[in-house]
């Protein structure tokens, strides 16, 4: 089969969205405090090394084909995807991977500043397996949630178009979970405000994010009419949400930040994911606008509850997800000038479809978020200890710093003895006086 048109934009595409990772982690890493920055990027990276070799295995299999129950495919199916070797649906098999590996490295964001490398590294590939799979299975694959599923018989057909329930709503449920599991970082209690350290390093990341969601939103895209639909709604959403959150900001807090612009043009992307073929661009415009300013209030209420979402993807992920999934509910197109959201005339039907699924995804990624999170902490353990977590988990975790200028980053060495570990590194740095006299302050590398 010659290559077409179609298959070099899904190519394309998936690269974009692969792009994302990176930029998330950059994202993440500026959020952190400096002492962390380096496990935050390493936790997005590690996300792609794992997720990529267990797609080609068995992931891309759990998630098409004929299944079990309704619920994920046959993992053996297209084991190693030596069946699709002479097919295009190997670029499809591609394409796939790379949202499984943004949708796992989201959740990161919850835990930083506190999580053992080594245990994240197992909760990922479990994650995808238990949850993730089986959810782009129901909705995308042929499953319960999907055409002719036994949900669907019940509820209606759910438009989850490029991830709103199967990426947003199970990653933010995820981080959710996992924070609670966690616990919060020694300190959040006096200090919650743990200030992002690099707020360049958010802009470039939200820049880059930006750019890959035209892949991620666009890549399935069947004709030039959806296709320009689709990126204009990726374009205005966002915008929208930055306008709003920064108004919001404004109004709650006195000033517009650059960290508020950059987290409401991603509460926009998130929004926009599931609707994004399916609604106006003025209903994108309004989405926007409610997405941005509803998400600037749900990463308040943490404080109030204690949650330690230390980057707020619960705020973000799970509150632009729920709001977008919904929204479609009343502001989705008729097709063919049938059915559309109840703004449409078109009935309660799609909103109880859409509540359907937000229920199912809720239910199973928070489940098996729970399962596998306590199964992590109750044998090697999730949390760094409370040495290594005052040292910084970059030193404690991978004997690095990303900043080499102060005394700790200039005068730590990776290849020296036990003594010089970075825990005791950092207590070293700590009994010496500094310049004016007085002792190192534990957040000076903060």
């Amino acid at each position: 089969m010659e290559i077409s048109a179609q298959h070099v934009w899904l190519m394309i595409s998936a690269a974009m969205v692969l792009l994302m990772t990176p930029g998330l982690g950059l994202f993440y890493g500026g959020m952190t405090r400096a002492k962390a920055a380096l496990n935050m990027i390493m936790m997005s990276f590690i996300s792609a090394g794992i997720v990529g070799v267990v797609w080609v295995l068995w992931g891309y299999s759990m998630t098409t084909g004929d299944g079990v129950l309704g619920i994920f495919g046959n993992p053996f199916a297209n084991f190693g995807l030596q069946n699709l070797m002479d097919s295009p649906d190997l670029i499809k098999a591609g394409y796939s991977a790379t949202f499984a590996i943004i949708t796992v490295a989201l959740i990161s964001g919850a835990i930083a500043d506190r999580a053992k490398f080594g245990a994240w590294a197992l909760f990922v590939p479990l994650w995808i397996t238990v949850v993730y799979c089986p959810l782009a299975y129901m909705i995308w694959g042929g499953g319960l949630m999907s055409a002719g599923g036994a949900v669907t018989a019940v509820f209606g057909q759910v438009i989850d178009f490029a991830g709103g329930a199967v990426v947003e709503i199970s990653s933010g449920t995820a981080a959710l979970v996992l924070a609670l599991i966690v616990g919060q970082r020694h300190g959040f209690a006096k200090d919650p405000n743990h200030r992002p350290h690099n707020i360049p390093f958010i802009m470039l990341g939200a820049a880059i994010l930006w750019f890959g969601w035209f892949g991620f939103n666009g890549g399935a895209a069947t004709t030039a009419e959806q296709a320009g639909l689709i990126w204009v709604n990726t374009l205005v959403t966002p915008a929208a949400a930055m306008l709003s959150w920064l108004v919001t900001e404004k109004i709650r807090h006195g000033h517009p930040t650059s960290l508020g612009a950059a987290s409401g043009v991603v509460a926009g992307l998130v929004a926009i994911t599931p609707s994004c073929a399916n609604i106006s661009p003025v209903a994108a415009i309004g989405l926007g606008f409610v997405a941005g300013a509803a998400c600037a209030i749900f990463v308040d209420l943490k404080y109030r509850f204690g949650l330690d979402d230390s980057l707020d993807v619960v705020g973000v992920h799970l509150g632009a997800g729920l709001i977008g999934t919904l929204a479609l509910g009343f502001i989705a197109l008729p097709v063919d000038g049938q059915g559309g959201g109840l703004l449409y005339g078109g009935g309660a039907q799609q909103l109880i479809a859409q509540t359907a699924a937000v229920v199912i995804t809720l239910l199973l990624s928070g489940t098996g978020t729970y399962v596998i999170g306590r199964a992590i902490n109750k044998t090697i353990g999730f949390r760094v200890s409370h040495e290594a977590e005052t040292a910084g988990v970059d030193l404690a975790e991978h004997a690095e710093s990303a900043y080499a200028f102060g005394e700790i980053g200039s005068r730590f060495n990776p290849l020296h003895s036990a003594s010089h570990s970075p825990a005791a590194e950092m207590a070293a740095a700590a009994d010496r006086p500094s310049k004016s006299g007085s002792r190192t302050k534990e957040d000076s590398f903060a």
